[in-house]
C-alpha cells in the first residue's frame, strides 16, 4: 500500500514538477511554432455541396439518375456530402460503344477519423476480386482554360493557377467565373486497378484525393496532407471514377481525364479556397485572421 506520506516525498514532488514543466513547455512550444493539433470543420463558400455539380458539360451528359444511397450506406460512407452519378459522352468516337464514367465524390471535414472508402476495400468487401495490380497514373487534364493567378502575393505569383469555368450557362451556374486549383494541378495522379465479379466483365476503378489545397493518389497519404500541423482546418475529398467499358487502367485514366477536365473547376467550387483559408480571408471566423493582423508591423 502506498502511504499518504509517499505522495509528498521529494522524489514524487520532483517528478510531478518536471511533468508539469514539460507540459507547460510543450504547450508553449506548440503555440510558438504555430502547431494546431485540433482541426476545425470547414465547408465550401455558400455551403455549396457536390450535388450541385452540373449534369452536363460540353462533351458529357448525365446518364440515368443520381444514386441516392440508403441510410446504412451513408452511415458507412461517413458523410452526407457526396455524389454518385454516371456520365456518358455525347459524341462518341464509337457510337455503338460510348464511354461511360461513374463518378463518385465524397467530402469530409473536421477531425477526420474516417478510413477512406476506396474500391480496393469496398469492392472486395462486396464480393469482387482484384484482377490487376494497382497503378499510379498521371491524369492528362486539359489546361487550355488555365491561367496563372494574378491576385496572389508576390511569393506565390506564377505558381498558383486558376481555371475559367464554361462560358455557356447550360454547363455552369457561374459562366466565365474563375476558380483556384489545388497546388501543382498538372501533377495529379490516380490510383487505378481492375476488379472482377463472378460472371461479370472486368471493371476498372481509380481515385485520388484533394485535401487542404493539395492532392495525393492514395488513402495512406491523405491523412498526412489533411492534418498539416500548421492548419486550423482540415478537409479531404475523394474523387473516384469507375467504368464498365475501359479496356485497361490507361483507358480508365484517359476517360477520367477527359471528364474531369470539364468538371474540375466545378469540383473546386465544392471545396474551400485554401489560399483564402491560410491567409485568414475565409471563413469569416477564421482564427488565423487575428493572428496575421497581430503579426503585421
Amino acid at each position: 500500500m502506498i502511504s499518504a506520506r509517499s505522495f509528498f516525498s521529494p522524489p514524487f514532488v520532483t517528478a510531478v514538477a518536471l511533468l508539469a514543466a514539460a507540459s507547460v513547455g510543450m504547450s508553449m512550444g506548440i503555440r510558438a511554432y504555430g502547431i494546431y493539433l485540433s482541426k476545425l470543420p470547414i465547408e465550401a463558400p455558400g455551403g455549396r455541396t457536390l450535388n450541385s455539380l452540373p449534369a452536363e458539360t460540353a462533351s458529357w451528359i448525365k446518364f440515368g439518375n443520381d444514386r441516392i444511397e440508403s441510410a446504412d450506406v451513408v452511415a458507412t460512407l461517413g458523410t452526407e456530402n457526396y455524389i454518385s452519378r454516371a456520365y456518358i459522352e455525347k459524341a462518341p468516337r464509337d457510337p455503338a460503344n460510348p464511354r461511360i464514367v461513374d463518378l463518385h465524390i465524397a467530402y469530409y471535414t473536421g477531425m477526420i477519423d474516417t478510413v477512406p472508402h476506396v474500391p480496393d476495400r469496398c469492392f472486395i468487401g462486396g464480393g469482387m476480386t482484384q484482377g490487376t495490380n494497382a497503378e499510379i497514373i498521371p491524369l492528362n487534364l486539359d489546361r487550355s482554360r488555365w491561367f496563372q493567378d494574378p491576385d496572389v502575393s508576390d511569393e506565390l505569383r506564377g505558381s498558383v493557377w486558376r481555371v475559367r469555368l464554361a462560358d455557356n450557362s447550360r454547363y455552369t451556374q457561374h459562366p466565365g467565373q474563375s476558380v483556384r486549383l489545388p497546388d501543382k494541378p498538372d501533377s495529379i495522379r490516380m490510383r487505378v486497378m481492375g476488379f472482377d465479379a463472378p460472371g461479370g466483365p472486368r471493371v476498372f476503378a481509380g481515385y485520388f484525393f484533394l485535401a487542404n489545397g493539395g492532392h495525393v493518389p492514395t488513402a495512406q497519404d491523405v491523412r498526412l496532407l489533411a492534418f498539416n500541423l500548421t492548419d486550423d482546418y482540415a478537409y479531404y475529398m475523394k474523387v473516384q471514377c469507375t467504368s464498365p467499358n475501359a479496356a485497361d487502367a490507361q483507358a480508365l485514366a484517359s476517360m477520367s481525364s477527359d471528364l474531369l477536365s470539364e468538371l474540375f473547376g466545378e469540383i473546386m467550387l465544392c471545396v474551400p479556397d485554401w489560399i483564402d483559408v491560410r491567409t485568414g480571408v475565409y471563413p469569416a471566423d477564421n482564427p488565423k485572421r487575428d493572428r496575421i493582423a497581430h503579426q503585421r508591423p
